[in-house]
């Protein structure tokens, strides 16, 4: 007769040495073939196992588990097509999906209907039916709430034991990892459609799970001027946010004491701190190995103190040899104990990086309105004198939106060569007056800044000349990796100009005010796509 070992994973050595899971039980035991019939794959009683198509089973997990925490595993059913489980735990065609839809709104379609069945016979009244509630090794099937609408059975097996419950279309459950062995392991699965009078194979699967002594953990980086997230290149003199996220869905951890220290790489030494988020300003160009080490101590029950009881003079003879010290030991459950009480676990992180210079600020420091001729009269010419420090840029973008900085009006962008100092003029059109918000962008290869302004812009005719006078203070701004990769979908409608000693005096009816709009351009960080293309600018 077969074996549980031999129906869940055939052809895998079962384990010879291994500590007892609780609720589990050892995969020696006899397998009911009669009531759960064994079918291998490719048998073609498969394809008619289930009406309508073939059931398949996914099984996932929330692994890598740290060795002492719990491991959970989810199955769940997936029906073919048209097919789902509706309240009561019944198989039905979904509406308007069939080429025969219900006469009316009320009427199911049944695939299984185990509604009717359990309310023809409930299940423990028919003698028919009553040895069937049980499990492949005998035992009964738990008679909770709503036991009999739970119409799989699911018999799950790793580590050389099997546990076994019943179930709808998804089924969740965990287990302690303190008695499994460190390392990968597979945990498979076999579900059975319960029947009259056997239960029908529908579908079976596995999957890898690891239990581990190192703490998992993931670690995020953040810098506001980085141009690419995922390039681990990042900008000198530039405050680079560091995030570390422990892997603990069990929160096995909770009332654990963690540390991180941290060392950078560049010689400013090493760093221990107990928030799981820090930061680091890197001076030096160049390409650094960042180390990071986490430690949680955990705290555990202690086990009693069990004494030795001294053997008696009489009995000392050949046994004394192996039993010199009689004195009195402790036995201690830890690693690494510490008082007794508590253990240490430990995760680590490595990964190199490369700083380079980079583009800091950006400054908008003069903007003056353009005299234009008569066939330009319906347009307004505004100057932008803008400056940086960091880097040269490559690139520029100017974006104009509505005055609350959220809704982009039109967007050009050009590269640039600026081989000395990073000083340039942008001249912008505005076809209609009104008040404006402009984004400025300066970026390189690595890196990206804007500075951020404010103007009304009043029509008027050529003829006219309006002195103004412009004081600007700037506002520095991050877009992130979305805003890069649309910044670089350009290079087409306009060119900046450098400042020119010919331009006219005169200016048009413009005036222009700017404030400091920090609140304004990102209330609650809600700026909408200001890199959006519009129409383009005019030279």
């Amino acid at each position: 007769s077969l074996g549980f070992q031999d129906v869940l994973s055939p052809g895998r050595t079962s384990a010879t040495s291994y500590k007892k899971l609780q609720g589990w039980y050892t995969d020696q035991n006899k397998w009911n073939e009669k009531l759960y019939p064994v079918w291998e794959e490719g048998d073609p009683r498969w394809k008619d196992c289930w009406k309508g198509g073939r059931v398949t089973a996914k099984l996932t997990t929330d692994s890598p588990a740290l060795v002492g925490s719990n491991v959970t595993f989810v199955v769940t059913l997936q029906f073919p097509k048209c097919q789902k489980e509706d309240n009561d735990g019944n198989i039905i065609y979904e509406r308007n999906c069939t080429r025969d839809p219900p006469a009316s709104q009320d009427q199911q379609v049944y695939v299984y209907n185990w509604t009717e069945w359990v309310n023809n016979c409930a299940w423990e009244n028919c003698t028919s039916n009553h040895s069937q509630n049980i499990f492949p090794d005998g035992r009964p099937f738990p008679h909770y709430p709503g036991w009999r609408r739970r119409n799989f059975v699911y018999v799950f097996h790793t580590f050389g034991q099997y546990h076994q419950t019943t179930g709808r279309s998804s089924v969740k459950f965990s287990i302690n990892t303190a008695n499994i062995t460190l390392g990968k392991h597979v945990m498979a699965v076999s579900i059975y459609r319960r029947g009259p009078s056997a239960h029908i194979p529908v579908a079976k699967t596995s999957a890898v799970y690891l239990v581990t002594d190192l703490i998992p953990i993931v670690v995020s980086v953040f810098q506001k001027h980085d141009r690419n997230i995922s390039d681990s290149i990042y900008i000198k003199d530039s405050p680079i946010t560091f995030d570390v996220k422990i892997h603990d869905p069990s929160y096995y951890l909770n009332n654990s004491a963690i540390s991180y220290k941290w060392n950078f790489g560049d010689g400013s030494g090493l760093f221990v701190v107990s928030s799981s988020t820090t930061s680091h300003i890197y001076t030096l160009q160049g390409n650094f190995t960042l180390n990071l080490s986490v430690q949680a101590i955990i705290p555990v029950p202690c086990r009693p103190v069990i004494p030795t009881v001294p053997l008696p003079t009489s009995a000392v003879t050949t046994e004394a040899s192996s039993n010199s010290d009689s004195s009195t030991t402790v036995e201690s459950v830890e690693d690494n104990p510490d008082e007794g009480c508590h253990i240490y676990r430990n995760g680590y992180y490595s990964a190199g990086i490369s700083v380079v210079e980079g583009i800091l600020e950006v400054n908008i420091i003069q903007m003056t309105s353009i005299r234009t001729t008569e066939s330009q009269a319906e347009n307004s010419l505004v100057d932008f004198v803008v400056t940086c420090q960091g880097s040269l840029p490559t690139d520029v973008c100017t974006v104009v939106s509505d005055p609350t900085c959220q809704v982009s009006k039109s967007m050009v962008c050009d590269p640039i060569v600026v081989t000395d100092e990073c000083l340039l003029t942008i001249r912008r059109a505005f076809e209609e007056p009104g008040t404006y918000c402009i984004n400025i962008t300066l970026g390189d290869d690595t890196s990206q800044a804007l500075a951020s302004a404010l103007i009304s812009v009043n029509g008027g005719s050529s003829s006219g000349t309006t002195e103004g006078v412009f004081i600007f203070l700037g506002l520095l701004a991050v877009f992130a990796a979305i805003g890069a990769c649309v910044l670089y979908k350009r290079y087409k409608q306009y060119k900046p100009i450098e400042r020119s000693a010919g331009q006219a005096e005169n200016q048009e009816g413009l005036t222009a005010y700017l404030k400091n709009f920090k609140a304004i351009l990102f209330p609650s960080n809600t700026e909408k796509n200001p890199l959006l293309k519009s129409k383009p600018g005019i030279v």
